[in-house]
């Protein structure tokens, strides 16, 4: 009997559980209204904008910029205005490839102009510099890329030096200046070695005036060094010794340059505190070694090698300006810095040449010209005043003759100096050097394709 009564309770749950089950399967859901769901509150812009985004998040970059550009057209007043502008950049940016990246940069540089005071701006300058920087080339390829991330970078921390991302673009501007630095000293090193010490020179001039912080900076001091001292130019080759024992007191190259110092008879000066501590940060800085494999399949990677980028220390932040002036370094112990003074008129003022010591920053122009020349010739007559014949010899051995009556003037086409050796000349003041230098122009009043272009170097070679 208990089985009897055990078999049928089993029996009406089965059948209880049975019904449920199909009164489930049966069972129709409800339809919902869409037109009162609370996702149509939002506001079409609003969705336009959240579906745009939710293609470029799975890749359908052209379906999304679509979406944005259609809110752009359709509702410019907006909220999400500068967001769609903003994501179609971010976009292009995230699809990657030469086209793609070009049209990022016109669209980052657009929000930068129509939304200047937005947060979002600081980001977009920074997505400017991160594009070219992410299209370098290898240090020894075409350096455009690299010049325009080295502007970007200077601008986003020069215009947001508070903002969160600066100590990062301050990072990418070291290694955009490492990958530069190194592709002048890759030239240099190759002047250097075929002995063509005039065009290693200058190269290595201007990289360690400007690029402090490259790796390399000690051996371009010391090749500069070797190269004035081969030329018996021991007061130019005892100035870039000197600068490796103050300013890169670590290097391995310190002592050697402190035996060229005494062997000199120069004092030799004492290391810059700043320096120690910079030097010691980057050797404590833990960078990735070089693996074995490495330099072999270097070949298959089209970025620069930036692992011995500077990880301290203040950055480049000058624009490199070509015009600004060039170093010249001439006969009779003496570096001058030589520039063009434009006046209003638009037609060249003549060449101004002031007297400087290699490594000193060049010293301000003044507007006058005509002063300006005449304080040039009593500088350049200054070196000659020891000798009783008036006689100077320059670095090639040519004898020019530096009378009372000579003035030295700026060529105007060639823009390198000269002398006027007529010992004869009834002129007797210092005015003349600014006359000559301003009747030597153009016809039509312009100045030559060699002034517009810069003056070139003249080294003692």
């Amino acid at each position: 009997m208990r089985r009897i009564a055990l078999f049928v309770a089993t029996s009406a749950l089965a059948l209880v559980w049975s019904s449920e089950c199909s009164a489930q399967i049966l069972h129709k859901k409800k339809k919902v209204d869409k037109s009162t769901a609370t996702s149509n509150a939002a506001e079409p812009d609003k969705l336009l904008y959240d579906k745009a985004l939710e293609d470029i998040k799975h890749g359908r970059h052209e379906t999304g910029r679509l979406g944005l550009q259609t809110l752009i057209n359709t509702y410019p007043d907006s909220e999400y205005l500068a967001k769609a502008k903003l994501a179609i950049a971010d976009s292009y940016f995230k699809q990657g490839g030469t086209s793609n990246i070009t049209q990022a940069i016109a669209g980052y540089k657009d929000f930068i102009v129509f939304f200047p005071f937005l947060p979002e701006a600081a980001y977009a300058q920074m997505q400017v510099a991160m594009a070219n920087y992410n299209e370098m080339p290898k240090s020894d390829r075409d350096n455009t890329h690299a010049l325009d991330a080295e502007a970007e970078f200077q601008t986003f921390l020069t215009k947001y030096p508070k903002d969160p991302l600066a100590p990062q673009a301050e990072q990418r501007l070291r290694e955009v200046q490492e990958s530069l630095a190194e592709g002048q000293y890759r030239i240099a090193y190759y002047y250097y070695l075929k002995g063509d010490r005039k065009a290693a020179a200058g190269r290595l001039i201007p990289l360690v005036r400007r690029y402090p912080l490259y790796s390399k900076s000690d051996t371009a001091l010391w090749m500069l060094g070797d190269m004035f001292e081969k030329s018996e130019r021991k007061d130019f080759a005892a100035t870039y010794y000197s600068q490796i024992i103050k300013n890169y007191p670590l290097s391995a190259k310190a002592n050697s340059a402190r035996d060229k110092l005494k062997s000199f008879g120069v004092p030799v000066p004492q290391p810059d505190p700043q320096a120690v501590a910079w030097m010691q940060k980057e050797q404590n800085t833990p960078r990735p070694k070089e693996a074995i494999y490495h330099k072999p399949l270097g070949i298959l990677h089209s970025g620069p090698d930036l692992r011995m980028a500077a990880r301290n220390g203040a950055p480049q932040l000058q624009p490199d300006l070509e015009d600004e002036g060039v170093d010249i370094l001439k006969g009779g112990g003496h570096a001058t810095i030589a520039t063009s003074n434009n006046t209003g008129g638009g037609a060249s003022g003549g060449g101004v040449v002031s007297t400087v010591k290699p490594g000193e920053p060049a010293p301000a122009v003044s507007e006058d010209t005509n002063a300006a020349a005449a304080d040039t010739t009593a500088n350049a007559s200054a070196p000659s005043a020891n000798n009783a014949n008036g006689a100077t010899t320059d670095a090639q051995g040519n004898s020019a003759t530096n009378s009372a009556g000579g003035a030295s003037s700026t060529a105007g086409n060639g823009g390198s100096t000269s002398t006027d050796s007529n010992s004869n000349s009834n002129s007797t003041d210092g005015t003349q050097a600014s006359s000559a230098a301003s009747s030597n122009q153009n016809p039509n009043g312009k100045e030559s394709s060699s002034k517009k272009k810069g003056l070139k170097k003249i080294l003692p070679w």
